[in-house]
């Protein structure tokens, strides 16, 4: 059974920079697109970024353009989360999730079969 967990999440400051990580166990993560989710305090569950079996990446957040992006580590079976410029309306807890197949990044959560726990990331100074 494949299990997702979330790590690097935390407290940074305004303008700041984080690495969030998805590492998979159970399965082998080269043949799902894994997706980056966030939910902030009384709002909905958004799409960030995903990133599909063969690397190419999706931008499903116009406030995260030019700030964040996905890679891939097939071999350390983990996906990340680069996210620079931090700001404080990026205050969420970020999920990853995978969906199995070629090319399968999705906007929808409930596309996806497999998911994290999440991760806390906190934007103050």
């Amino acid at each position: 059974q494949l299990q997702l967990v979330e790590s690097g999440g935390g407290l940074v400051q305004p303008g700041g920079s984080l690495t969030l990580s998805c590492a998979a166990s159970g399965i082998a993560l080269d043949y799902y697109a894994i997706g980056w989710f966030r939910q902030a305090p009384g709002k909905e569950r958004e799409g960030v970024l995903c990133i599909t079996n063969s690397g190419g990446s999706v931008n499903y957040a116009d406030s995260v353009k030019g700030r964040f992006t996905i890679s891939r580590d097939n071999a350390k079976n983990t996906v990340y989360l680069q996210m620079n410029s931090l700001k404080p309306e990026d205050t969420a807890v970020y999920f990853c999730a995978a969906r199995p197949g070629m090319n399968r990044c999705s906007n929808w959560w409930n596309m996806y079969i497999y998911f994290g726990q999440g991760t806390q990331v906190t934007v103050s100074s």
